[in-house]
C-alpha cells in the first residue's frame, strides 16, 4: 500500500488501513516515531464513551453567560 502526500503535506489513509482501525470521518490519530519509522493508530478519547450519557435537558445561554462572567470576575 502507499498514499502521496499532497503539497499541503496531506495523505490519504489507505482503505484497508482505515478499515483495520475502525477509522471514521473525523477520527483523530496518534503518529509515534520511532527507529526511522513511523507508527500510526487511532487516538485514544476516552470521554467519548460518555456521550449521550446524561440528558441535563436544554440550557439557558443567558444565564450561563452570566455565571461564566461572574466566575471570572471572582478570579
Amino acid at each position: 500500500m502507499h498514499s502521496t502526500i499532497t503539497s499541503k503535506y496531506q495523505v490519504t489513509i489507505p482503505r484497508k488501513v482505515r478499515e483495520s482501525l475502525k477509522l471514521r470521518a473525523s477520527d483523530a490519530i496518534e503518529w509515534t516515531l520511532g527507529r526511522g519509522r513511523v507508527t500510526i493508530a487511532p487516538a485514544v478519547k476516552p470521554f467519548l464513551g460518555y456521550r449521550n450519557k446524561f440528558h441535563v435537558g436544554r440550557g439557558n445561554v443567558k444565564e450561563d453567560i452570566k455565571k461564566a462572567r461572574e466566575l471570572i470576575a471572582k478570579r
